[in-house]
């Protein structure tokens, strides 16, 4: 009770801080403009720089195995999958919260433009280790070459292993590829029962049902038996390394 006390207090005070700062950002044009431009890269970086790549593409995975049309509705998977989010990335919203503390709390000083520098600098570190501590070997060694190869001879020296235009789109293939190798463990069950219902409707001369159709209640009562949901939501959040 204390702790959830203590940190609805600092929730609070880190929002005052912010609403304390914005006249000063209101009276710089330049900075504000800066302020929204980042802003609009946080859905972005929302969908890069976390699970989300992987939850959402495996749940949406799941839904094409089980075949109900569109259920769960795209709303839902999305929303769904944000929210495991959420869960898989609270370890590195706890860092990034502790490392962006002092500068909410400093209230951007004289220069809001080098605070937010100093903000961004602070935020960095911890979102690059997760990302190579996610990203596979062989993606990151492919993408450092990739990012050498594109930029001339003199300044290829210049690109680090450690760059985020080698590790983001490295962890972005990395996570890609977990998700369809865990999309082809879910689907093979349901291709399964797809094959045994057709074969039973051929044998039974009953070529008129749509398989498809015939299978499905099988297919949900499978993965209702197994607690899918619960399974799922278990193995996508606990795969990451802080």
């Amino acid at each position: 009770m204390e702790a959830s006390r203590g940190l609805e207090t600092s929730r609070q005070g880190l929002w005052g801080t912010v609403v304390n700062a914005a006249p000063d950002l209101l009276a710089r044009p330049v900075t504000l403009i800066l302020a929204l431009g980042i802003a609009t890269l946080l859905p972005f970086a929302f969908m890069t720089l976390t699970a989300f790549v992987k939850i959402s593409t495996v749940l949406q995975i799941v839904r094409g195995a089980i075949g109900a049309q569109n259920v769960p509705s795209s709303t839902v998977i999305m929303a769904f999958a944000g929210a495991l989010t959420l869960l898989a990335m609270a370890p590195l919203g706890t860092r990034l919260s502790d490392r962006l503390e002092p500068f909410f709390t400093s209230q951007g000083g004289a220069d809001t433009a080098a605070w937010m520098l100093g903000a961004g600098a602070a935020a960095k570190e911890p979102i690059a280790s997760f990302l190579e501590k996610n990203a596979s070997e062989r993606e990151r060694k492919r993408f450092y070459e990739i990012a050498r190869a594109a930029r001339p001879v003199p300044e290829r020296d210049a690109v680090g292993r450690g760059d985020f235009t080698v590790i983001v789109p490295a962890f972005v293939v990395t996570e890609l590829l977990e998700a369809f190798a865990l999309g082809f463990a879910i689907y093979l069950p349901f291709l399964v029962i797809d094959l045994v219902v057709a074969n039973v409707l051929l044998a039974l001369g009953m070529q008129m049902l749509n398989p498809s159709q015939v299978s499905l209640p099988f297919k949900l009562l499978l993965f209702v038996a197994i607690d899918g949901w619960g399974l799922l939501a278990q193995t996508l959040v606990t795969g990451y390394r802080f």
